[in-house]
């Protein structure tokens, strides 16, 4: 079982949902608390109920997409000497347009987003992490294990995922990941998720307001985290589609061709 206490955890995407939820998973811990995203005033709300359980707690403002604004916090997190024990890539994005109908820009963005933003953090710190060994573990998605329905650069990007961490795992021992694979969570993810233009679609499917909840989905990441598991499906009942997808195939995509996208 690792420890936590008076360890130093760095969580992309950390003012809401799964980040946010696991930042007080984390702080419960005893573990010191880096949060960044796009929005200060959100990051200060976590940042304070981390602080109010007894754990140092810092926020800075990252824009994933966007390889110069995570220089910055490199920088930072440099100039400030903190040293990164955990990390928790969770920032990203989701889609909601057939595959056709979204424009190559909205793939490019999740993939900017999702994928590249994480692994350009990862080896901007590979120095302090070959050095030091950090446990990394980033959020997919049951999308990440099998295509779905209007979501084809979300499905992409998540597959990327399960790619690299897994292969960094592999060739580095002192780096050790653990990824979380969820199912419908109740979040905002959807309500943040792109159209076929890129623009946030504002509306909350009916499979996310009844999603599992979130804070029951951060309890049992942290203890996969714990464990060192290599990866850890969590949610209600449509998880099950990933071992009909891994096991029983045809049985997979009847259903995913048959179930509601939303």
């Amino acid at each position: 079982m690792l420890k936590f206490k008076d360890k130093t955890v760095l969580i992309t995407g950390g003012g809401t949902g799964i980040g946010e939820a696991l930042a007080y998973q984390y702080a419960k811990k005893g573990t010191n608390v880096i949060l960044t995203g796009r929005r200060l005033e959100v990051l200060e709300k976590v940042q304070k109920k981390c602080i109010g359980m007894g754990v140092k707690a810092w926020c800075k403002t990252v824009d994933m997409e966007k390889p110069e604004s995570i220089d910055e916090l490199v920088a930072w997190i440099h100039s400030e000497g903190h040293l990164i024990d955990f990390m928790l890539l969770n920032a990203g994005i989701s889609q909601r347009a057939l595959t056709l109908e979204t424009d190559i820009s909205v793939d490019r963005r999740l993939m900017e987003v999702n994928y590249f933003g994480g692994i350009y953090l990862v080896k901007s710190l590979k120095d302090m992490f070959l050095e030091r060994g950090v446990h990394i573990a980033v959020v997919s998605s049951v999308s990440g294990v099998f295509g779905f329905p209007v979501r084809s650069a979300y499905c992409a990007s998540k597959h990327a995922i399960h790619g690299f961490y897994e292969t960094i795992a592999l060739e580095y021992p002192q780096i050790k990941t653990t990824i979380l694979i969820p199912g419908r969570i109740h979040t905002d993810v959807s309500k943040n998720a792109l159209d076929g233009n890129g623009k946030a679609t504002g509306v909350m499917d009916p499979g996310q307001a009844n999603g599992y909840d979130v804070n029951k989905c951060a309890r049992k990441a942290i203890r996969a985290i714990a464990r060192c598991k290599h990866e850890k499906v969590i949610g209600g009942f449509d998880t099950i589609m990933v071992p009909f997808y891994r096991y029983i195939t045809p049985l997979f995509r009847l259903i995913a061709r048959n179930v509601s996208a939303r």
